[in-house]
């Protein structure tokens, strides 16, 4: 397993007791798509962490692979205009939530950050998260997920 991904199912055993049955895809899972393919899921199943900057702060969402985060709507969700919203740079998301783009997985970050949990999920008994690297994915109950990672369900799609 890739160090990172050992990593990640480590946190996730200390913090919560849950051990992530990890599969890793060496052609990559890099996009909703991608992975969904690599896996045999739908692309809906697939829960994308995307680190957004809000007003300067980070914020995960996790949303539904069939979906694309709107910025208007995620803007209104932290009542700042979407001028204010844009994807997080790749090496600050790296430096505060631990994690390279690709692979962020939706908890066990290295610093407590808002997550947003896509309501779309919860519409599935399973769905696919990064698990540390963009080739590694793990299956979890989208409830689960959102207690772990301490998220809002919310909408924040367009």
């Amino acid at each position: 397993m890739h160090e990172r991904a050992a990593a990640f199912s480590e946190r996730a055993r200390e913090r919560f007791g849950f051990e992530p049955e990890v599969e890793e895809f060496k052609e990559g899972t890099k996009t909703a798509a991608d992975a969904a393919d690599a896996i045999g899921c739908a692309v809906a199943q697939i829960a994308s962490s995307l680190v957004f900057d809000v007003d300067g702060s980070l914020v995960v969402s996790v949303t539904s692979g069939a979906n694309r985060v709107s910025e208007e709507a995620l803007g209104d969700t932290f009542d700042v205009s979407a001028d204010d919203v844009s994807m997080a740079d790749p090496d600050r998301i790296s430096e505060e939530v631990g994690w390279s783009i690709g692979g962020v997985p939706p908890f066990c970050h290295d610093r407590s950050i808002p997550v947003l949990v896509d309501e779309t999920l919860l519409e599935y008994e399973t769905v696919w998260a990064a698990a540390g690297t963009p080739e590694a994915v793990f299956p979890i109950d989208p409830e689960t997920l959102t207690t772990y990672a301490d998220g809002d369900v919310t909408s924040v799609v367009e």
